[in-house]
């Protein structure tokens, strides 16, 4: 994992033929994080901490041995994959991470809203660019410090146990097949991957694919993986008294910035009247009521750190942009969640089926980054 990544590539380095190589290709090299395995089965909080931070160690491996560090971002739509607003996410890069080359691999959904005209790529193109230069002028900005390092490692671990006792749910699993459009993604062409890995019919949380993952629960209004454990590993540290400590963390680390910004983004995106019914639902009801408990423990905390009185308070164009996105989908979400419950019936099953498989392309383009 990336607890050895240093050690890896410290290795590799040493390896006379490797260095060879590495100088035929101009003493660079490149290194992909990825973003989406890394929530799945990390949660939010813990793995963009722990890829930021393999960012710096990598960069110094690579700095120690007079080689370019090149990061190749594996960015989806959501936060939860690494999505989110681009000028944010690399403007708060410290200057320990190699910053002057990126690469990055956008995903289909996020390729047509962000390069389908020549306007939409020249403005991205300037948020990537005004990031590097903001990063290269301003390299003391986003200093980190020792006391604000050991906030972020504490609410990385706290929200990792959290996320970690979901996944560890006896209804987790079983959650995501029976309640969730997960099944179908397999039987569209949104993604070139299966919803799943491997062929057996029991499912493991090790076959899951994150792009069916985080996409299951965006098209339940859940998104779990963009906010849960935030919201306890938040009031673990308020009530150890650290609100404060908190508050200027959100307002002087423009790292956690982002990451409080993004998460926002994903709980004002959530609909949990949508599912509601799964409340009366004997086997599902205790879990849907932790996944409800932590959105609105994640809504509270966040909102209470950050002084706002509402979510992407300071962003209301985007905020009523997706409050209307949202809107104009909901009656293909319910008719959705109609098909799921009537696909098990038995009676006219193959109708249901297509009408929950139909349904997908029109809630993943409305949500814009939902996949």
């Amino acid at each position: 994992g990336m607890n050895n990544a240093a050690v890896t590539m410290q290795e590799l380095f040493d390896i006379p033929a490797y260095r060879k190589h590495l100088k035929r290709r101009n003493d660079c090299q490149t290194i992909m994080l990825g973003f989406s395995d890394g929530t799945k089965d990390g949660g939010y909080l813990k793995a963009n901490w722990e890829i930021f931070r393999s960012k710096e160690i990598l960069s110094g491996v690579c700095k120690k041995n007079n080689i370019k560090a090149i990061f190749f971002d594996g960015r989806g739509g959501p936060p939860a994959r690494g999505g989110g607003k681009t000028y944010r996410f690399y403007a708060a890069q410290t200057r320990e991470i190699a910053n002057n080359e990126i690469q990055l691999t956008i995903q289909g959904q996020t390729i047509s809203s962000k390069y389908g005209t020549r306007e939409q790529f020249m403005h991205h193109s300037e948020q990537l660019l005004t990031a590097g230069l903001s990063n290269y002028f301003s390299p003391d900005e986003n200093v980190i410090s020792d006391s604000s390092r050991k906030l972020l490692d504490e609410l990385a671990r706290i929200s990792f146990e959290k996320y970690t006792a979901l996944k560890n749910h006896a209804m987790f699993l079983p959650y995501l097949e029976n309640k969730s459009t997960l099944r179908y993604y397999s039987k569209t062409n949104i993604t070139s991957r299966p919803g799943k890995r491997g062929s057996s019919s029991h499912l493991k949380f090790t076959d899951l694919r994150a792009i069916s993952f985080v996409g299951s629960w965006s098209q339940l209004k859940q998104n779990v993986p963009g906010y849960f454990g935030t919201g306890t590993a938040l009031k673990s540290l308020i009530e150890a008294g650290n609100l404060e400590a908190l508050k200027a963390l959100f307002n002087e680390v423009g790292f956690f910035r982002t990451l409080v910004l993004n998460s926002m983004m994903s709980l004002l995106k959530c609909n949990f009247n949508l599912t509601r019914y799964i409340q009366k639902d004997e086997a599902y009801r205790e879990f849907w009521n932790i996944l409800y408990d932590e959105y609105l423990l994640s809504t509270e905390m966040l909102l209470k750190i950050t002084g706002y009185t509402e979510l992407m308070q300071e962003e209301p164009i985007s905020r009523e942009s997706i409050k209307i996105r949202e809107k104009i989908v909901l009656p293909l979400l319910v008719i959705q969640q109609y098909a799921l419950q009537k696909v098990t019936s038995g009676d006219q099953k193959d109708v249901f089926d297509k009408l929950a498989t139909r349904s997908l392309y029109g809630n993943i383009n409305a949500s814009r980054n939902s996949a």
